[in-house]
């Protein structure tokens, strides 16, 4: 809790509670406003050719990104969901290509014909499930790029038992016999140790 004065207060669960009804474009992108601002950062610094993002949700996350993109001057955005539940703005982007059936069908040799590519992780956020992803797409993830995994604040929100440790775990036993990902706190502690949603979340790949 952050104390503004004396009647007034910031807590967790009221941003979390207001990043649900967060949109971009009119369309719902939940996502919070600290993690806005580090991603067009990150982007910018990382100049992504291709960002790959599991969970689509109505696209508006996907929206921001590629309006990023488009602003670098270059990139476009792989958006992966089970079923297509993708808006209208969002589908209308030249830059968003859609990919339903779920992670497990996206074919990895898309990314290889693109130079610099990063990945993000937004799923079910389960524990067994987080982990899948990260291995199955570290590899095409690129030296000097990220890999970002998404809403580790569970753990503070006292969620983390339903989902079975969650991202967290996941990103803890990824990261445990791995030389070539570290957590790059930079990111995460960038307002202040985990004033992220993503604590310990964004992932760097070395080599």
């Amino acid at each position: 809790m952050i104390e503004i004065n004396s009647t007034t207060t910031i807590t967790l669960e009221g941003i979390n509670e207001g990043h649900h009804l967060v949109t971009y474009k009119g369309v719902k992108c939940t996502k919070s406003p600290f993690d806005y601002v580090l991603y067009q950062m990150l982007i910018h610094k990382v100049q992504p050719d291709l960002i790959i993002e599991i969970g689509s949700n109505e696209g508006g996350s996907a929206l921001y990104l590629a309006d990023l993109l488009q602003l670098s001057g270059k990139g476009v955005v792989h958006t992966i969901d089970v079923e297509d539940r993708i808006a209208a703005p969002a589908k209308a982007h030249p830059l968003i290509q859609f990919f339903n059936g779920g992670w497990e069908m996206y074919d990895l040799s898309i990314p290889t014909s693109y130079k610099i590519v990063l990945v993000i992780e937004d799923s079910s956020h389960t524990y067994s499930n987080t982990l899948q992803v990260l291995n199955r797409f570290a590899p095409v993830v690129t030296p000097g790029s990220y890999l970002v995994v998404e809403d580790g604040i569970i753990d503070s929100l006292g969620m983390s038992e339903t989902f079975d440790g969650g991202p967290i775990r996941a990103i803890k036993t990824f990261l445990k016999d791995r030389s070539d990902f570290f957590a790059d706190l930079y990111w995460s502690d960038f307002f202040g140790k985990n004033a992220t949603f993503n604590p310990i979340g964004y992932l760097k790949r070395l080599n």
